[in-house]
């Protein structure tokens, strides 16, 4: 993604603006910050400062953005505000998502919220929050199960606890849009594979099971297998980059607040270099 100057936070307000609907006037006092202005702090300090919590946002705006923002509230009122725009936040994700793409990369990507030593003691996400496990071991917290285009853009999401089945939602990452779908081999499960092609008429390639010795492959489908590596920097970037694996959140509306407004930055940054 291209690097961000200051005066490009006026560009966003502007194109923020153009897609929330104008609010309706309500008795009583207004808020301190309107819908806009939230999302516009939340998702320039997530693409051009990759800030991990909602306080550091929060200093950050009241120190060098303090003329763009004159209203600034308290910091607890900030962050209500956030919690109060969530339904918006996701619905403008919900919007962007590229769900017409015809040729997706499926794949998850654990979320923990804590070491798994400390699971016993972890009370956030209690009774929501699994234990799950990959080739990098046991991980407790949530996972997200996604499909990208072939140039990076998020076209479906779901999140769900560790310990849901990869393939389980491929029913919620694609749809009668998508004419062929790449996955590990995960995703290559027999019954679900019948149900995607019954509910969408979509084609699935995944590599065979590592005790299956044969599989027919064309050329092709070799060349869609092997670029299954772009999902795998998208997570890098979402995770190493913009911080998307955390464990401050003290709620489980702070924790779907957090995965929000990283996966909202990340689309709107994708979009626009395009």
């Amino acid at each position: 993604m291209p690097a961000l100057q200051r005066n490009h936070i006026v560009d966003l307000f502007c194109w923020v603006d153009e897609l929330v609907p104008r609010p309706q006037k309500k008795a009583g006092r207004p808020p301190a910050l309107s819908e806009t202005e939230v999302l516009t702090i939340l998702v320039w300090n997530t693409l051009a400062l990759k800030q991990k919590t909602l306080k550091e946002v929060y200093d950050f705006v009241q120190i060098y953005h303090h003329d763009d923002f004159p209203r600034l509230p308290s910091y607890q009122s900030f962050v209500d505000e956030c919690h109060r725009y969530l339904p918006r936040m996701f619905a403008l994700l919900t919007q962007l998502l590229c769900d017409t793409e015809p040729i997706r990369i499926m794949d998850s990507t654990m979320l923990p919220v804590c070491k798994p030593h400390r699971v016993d003691s972890h009370k956030t996400a209690l009774n929501i929050a699994q234990l799950g496990k990959n080739w990098q071991g046991w991980h407790y917290g949530f996972k997200l199960h996604t499909s990208i285009s072939l140039d990076g853009k998020l076209c479906g999401l779901v999140l769900t606890p560790a310990n849901v089945y990869d393939a389980q939602p491929m029913v919620c990452i694609l749809n009668e849009h998508c004419r062929l779908a790449v996955g590990d081999t995960h995703y290559g499960a027999k019954v679900m594979g019948s149900i995607i092609r019954k509910l969408y008429g979509t084609v699935i390639i995944a590599p065979p099971f590592p005790k299956q010795n044969k599989k027919i492959a064309a050329p092709w489908q070799i060349a869609f297998l092997e670029a299954r590596s772009k999902i795998e920097c998208v997570f890098d970037y979402l995770k190493e980059h913009l911080h998307l694996v955390s464990s401050f959140p003290r709620s489980v509306g702070g924790y779907v607040l957090h995965y929000v407004r990283i996966l909202l930055a990340y689309q709107i940054g994708i979009l626009a270099c395009q």
